[in-house]
């Protein structure tokens, strides 16, 4: 008499851990990651240009986003994830590359690549440096010379008003408008929605995007050194 064995259950791994195995599934990731922080990008900057109202307009306008601490800190919490899963894979990407290609090349001369592909990590990097400071000047306040808790006009003023305070930020800015410029063009590509006729389109559509991030969040503390603002 025989007996029937039934074959060992192995667990599949889950969609996210194929996805993330995979060099594809992390650009995926990435894409999708930087579609949310692109978006929390935009309406921050559509927010920050409130200070050119005046302190009430953009102090009314903070005090507005606490309302609900609930949904404060859901969207706290969404940001801080698609900003480890989205330089988590892009350094992993990155290092898979370094791997490819142990020996750099003696001669190499960019033909098809841009500045902005070619520096993606560093400017990534850049701007995760950027938001731990931004945090630390503007909404915690240690870095911040005169924080006044709920004062988002005056310690904007107060920081942007100093010279470091200024350069950190416009490097900052015109390092988003390199990692916008090849991340929106890249974003299309990684999801399958860009073909060689309608990419010239998303690499101009990329740029102008990028091009008006930049000038829209560096308006601010331009505006506060020449004295506009403040």
């Amino acid at each position: 008499m025989s007996t029937s064995v039934s074959p060992v259950s192995v667990p599949r791994a889950s969609r996210l851990g194929a996805l993330w195995s995979s060099a594809v599934g992390k650009k995926a990731l990435m894409a999708v990651t930087g579609i949310v922080l692109f978006l929390f990008v935009l309406v921050h900057m559509i927010g920050n240009l409130q200070v050119f109202q005046g302190a009430e307009k953009i102090n009314h306008y903070a005090e507005l986003l606490r309302i609900s601490m609930p949904f404060l800190w859901f969207t706290r919490i969404v940001l801080l994830v698609a900003v480890f899963v989205h330089a988590l894979a892009g350094i992993e990407l990155w290092m898979d590359r370094q791997r490819a290609r142990p020996v750099g090349y003696q001669d190499y001369r960019p033909v098809v690549s841009s500045t902005a592909s070619r520096t993606m990590i560093w400017s990534g990097l850049l701007i995760l440096g950027f938001v731990v400071y931004h945090l630390l000047d503007l909404t915690i306040g240690v870095v911040n010379p005169r924080f006044e808790h709920g004062q988002v006009y005056a310690n904007i003023v107060a920081s942007l008003s100093r010279g470091l305070g200024f350069a950190i930020y416009v490097v900052a800015m015109i390092g988003l408008g390199f990692h916008l410029w090849h991340g929106l063009y890249s974003m299309f590509q990684s999801l399958g929605l860009s073909n060689r006729g309608i990419s010239p389109t998303i690499q101009k559509f990329a740029i102008g995007l990028a091009v008006l991030l930049t000038l829209g969040f560096s308006a601010v503390p331009l505006a506060v050194i020449v004295g506009l603002v403040g």
